[in-house]
């Protein structure tokens, strides 16, 4: 029954996935995380090891589009199609998400080590910084594989109601990771490489975890053999659904490169390493909200496919609401002590100072992402893939990506406007999202909720 989403409270339903997904998104985030932790404080580094770091996610960011792509695609029709009784089908997509992610890891991997050096220059790597990130690069690309099954099919575990299995899969890496770091990095001295390593072992170590799990006799839907084998039409269904969550972390990726380069021509080496730590704290202070929006989705789908229309719209307010209440805590702690934060990645005296000035000015609009997260969310889960990719485009590659070039020119603002264009897309891309489910989604619900009640009466 705990695996039926259309008995019981729709909160707690939605809290009972959320939760364990929550501690395993933060789990999951402590592979890169700790790396960033500890490759800031390398003695004799000035930060410049950590702004190598930083120019190596665009190609985490891609690396994570794809995953979305064939993992975050496929997850939510599996809901919806077991939602609707066709276990079959859910098979299918499961198998056709996992072929997928394999045979893309590879080709990810290819390409980047073929233009690694120009790509990182083209990043905005300096002299001084393309020696470590070319280090850390060239040992992380070999994890692509391991990365990419272990995430992606991680959505399956948790659509199928097993969250706290989903989180066991990143705990075992993250710990793993936490353990081998500052092993390879200071007791065998192998630095940035070694941090790499570690990384490549944990994710290995949770995608053998995924995978046993899924073709175990514990997974209501299984990997078979036979699944395996790509159809076209699925293939299609399953990137339409997951180009929402593709262009989120593409766009991320345009974005940070934009940032980047930018960055270099404005403030050179040391903003692009304060835009390191700016993203990283973003990335754990946007997990309780990443938590209850995607723990939401499986509900959503389920009970969309159920039919249960009203346990739907009960389920998009429960999540705005909650996620809006954290968000504006999540807020005041940044604006009111941003160095506290600054400090956990680096402790130069120079990255605190501009840091903490930075920061303030990026994570102004932060209270404003739940409307986006809440929108999307809601869009994906219920298969709306055109209206998803819609607003995941606009945010990022229509607002951020020309504010990011432009308002560093306007006024003198300088490195100012980089950072200041992340509120201001906040507030116009999360509004017009969320405006927009409400008024067509969530209307419709409403309107499409009254005749399914009035045919039950009548049955009854």
């Amino acid at each position: 029954m705990e695996n039926d989403f259309s008995k019981g409270s729709v909160g707690k339903n939605i809290l009972y996935q959320a939760v364990p997904l929550t501690v395993a998104q933060l789990i999951q985030l402590l592979y890169n995380v700790v790396d960033r932790i500890y490759i800031g404080h390398l003695p004799h580094s000035d930060g410049l090891a950590l702004t190598g770091i930083g120019l190596t996610f665009p190609i985490v960011a891609l690396v994570t589009a794809f995953t979305n792509l064939f993992g975050m695609g496929g997850a939510p029709l599996c809901s919806i199609a077991r939602g609707a009784g066709n276990t079959k089908r859910a098979e299918k997509i499961m198998g056709n998400s996992a072929a997928l992610l394999f045979y893309s890891s590879f080709l990810i991997m290819l390409v980047c080590y073929l233009f690694k050096k120009p790509i990182l220059y083209l990043f905005g790597a300096s002299d001084n910084t393309y020696a470590y990130a070319d280090d850390y690069l060239s040992i992380y690309l070999l994890g692509t594989v391991f990365s990419m099954l272990g995430t992606g099919m991680n959505y399956f575990i948790n659509s199928q109601g097993f969250p706290k299995v989903g989180m066991f899969t990143t705990l075992l890496g993250a710990v793993l990771n936490i353990i081998l770091d500052p092993l390879f990095i200071f007791v065998f001295h192998m630095g940035i490489r070694g941090a790499a390593i570690a990384t490549v072992i944990a994710q290995g170590a949770s995608a053998v975890w995924v995978l046993r799990f899924l073709t175990g006799r514990k997974a209501i839907l299984r990997i078979k053999r036979k699944s395996l084998r790509v159809e076209w039409k699925l293939f299609k269904e399953i990137t339409a659904l997951g180009m929402s969550g593709f262009i989120m972390s593409a766009t991320n990726c345009l974005v940070q490169i934009v940032c980047n380069i930018t960055l270099k021509s404005y403030g050179g080496d040391l903003y692009i390493g304060i835009m390191t730590i700016l993203n990283s704290v973003r990335e754990i202070i946007s997990l309780p909200v990443n938590g209850i929006t995607n723990g939401s989705q499986p509900v959503l789908g389920y009970n969309y496919g159920a039919r249960e229309y009203g346990r739907v719209r009960k389920g998009i307010l429960f999540t705005t609401l909650i996620g809006g209440i954290y968000s504006a805590l999540a807020w005041l702690a940044v604006v009111i002590s941003p160095g506290f934060f600054i400090r956990i990645f680096n402790d130069h005296e120079d990255m605190l100072l501009y840091g903490s000035q930075a920061m303030q000015l990026y994570f102004f609009g932060f209270i404003m992402m739940i409307f986006q997260f809440a929108g999307q969310s809601t869009f994906v889960g219920l298969g709306k893939s055109k209206m998803a990719i819609f607003f995941s485009i606009l945010r990022k590659a229509i607002i951020v990506v020309p504010l990011t070039i432009f308002l560093p020119r306007i006024g003198g603002l300088g490195v100012n406007g980089v950072f200041i264009a992340e509120p201001i897309s906040n507030l116009i891309g999360g509004v017009s999202c969320f405006v927009t489910m409400m008024l067509t989604v969530y209307r419709r619900l409403g309107k499409e909720e009254q005749p399914c009640k009035v045919k039950e009466g009548g049955r009854n």
